[in-house]
């Protein structure tokens, strides 16, 4: 069971490291919101059709209301915004900020009625994390010096994973099905809503022809849908079941870093120094958030779902 268990974990992390690499190949030659919206479409039928098949029940319609708001969230205000950025930020960079996002749930569960309220220890974590957030952006782009990262795809980034916590934390009182892989597949039909609204009105397709795809951008989708959201969460979903919630949630810290490998193996993206120093930080304010309260935030983790490309 051991080696079952390292090899789903090696998989997640490599599955779930690698899809930053797989959105920006797909967003080469593909609009950013209309390709989130074209993967999720299929991810999701497929897990809604695998479970069905499966005997669970399909959503009610309360559950189908969650899901799109939920949906929203995470895929079209997470996903889809990451998709954007990455038409101009590294995919390692992106995968880094993304790391980020527990430390928007923190400051966001304070203030949900009844939520947590941060101790001393997370405020200083909070605030190591984002002076890790500065170190990685580069302090080139207040100054004018060094490389600099495009400051709207920053944003959108910073913004995305604000959203995906807001979902997340939304999702602990939604209601929604007992099937965590049907849930997942209900939100992701639902974001697909969403995410194909806004490619339309922001006409992302307008003068953008089909036959413009990219042997290479198409393989990228496809590994996204297949590899990404069907292995990835299958990988994650068992793990769930036969590992501790201790190991299985060291996937946050483990992806940004095979992220920004991959992305310099693959892509050539460069890494900086400060690149390495501000991952360091980030994933070290995580860890030190994660650790104030490790009973509850192993059992909050088991009820949430991650993000893994977001």
């Amino acid at each position: 069971m051991k080696t079952k268990i390292w090899l789903a974990l090696i998989t997640l992390y490599i599955v779930w490291g690698s899809t930053y690499i797989g959105i920006k190949i797909a967003v080469e030659t593909i609009p950013p919101f209309f390709h989130a919206a074209v993967r999720f479409l299929i991810s999701g039928a497929l897990l809604v059709l695998w479970q069905k098949t499966a005997g669970n029940a399909m959503p009610t319609k309360a559950q189908w209301r969650s899901a799109a708001v939920i949906g929203s969230f995470l895929l079209l205000g997470g996903n889809g915004l990451v998709a954007w950025a990455e038409q101009t930020i590294p995919s390692g960079i992106a995968a880094l900020i993304i790391a980020a996002t527990p430390m928007f749930m923190v400051l966001l569960e304070t203030f949900r009625k009844g939520g947590a309220k941060p101790t001393w220890q997370v405020l200083v974590g909070l605030l190591i994390g984002f002076v890790g957030i500065f170190v990685l952006v580069g302090t080139g782009e207040f100054s004018g010096g060094g490389s600099k990262l495009n400051p709207l795809g920053i944003v959108a980034l910073l913004s995305a994973a604000a959203l995906w916590a807001s979902g997340s934390i939304y999702s602990k009182t939604a209601d929604l099905p007992n099937s965590a892989l049907m849930t997942t597949g209900a939100e992701m039909l639902m974001g697909s809503l969403s995410l194909f609204v806004v490619s339309f009105f922001t006409r992302e397709l307008q003068g953008w022809s089909y036959t413009e795809v990219s042997t290479r951008s198409l393989y990228g989708l496809i590994y996204l849908i297949l590899i990404g959201s069907i292995i990835g969460f299958g990988s994650y979903t068992w793990l769930l079941k036969n590992a501790p919630i201790s190991l299985v949630s060291t996937y946050a810290y483990v992806n940004p870093i095979v992220a920004v490998l991959l992305g310099f193996w693959l892509l050539n993206e460069p890494i900086e120094p400060r690149t390495w120093v501000g991952a360091a930080i980030i994933v070290g304010a995580v860890i030190f958030i994660n650790s104030r309260s490790r009973p509850k935030v192993e059992k909050e983790a088991a009820g949430l779902v991650p993000e893994e490309s977001i």
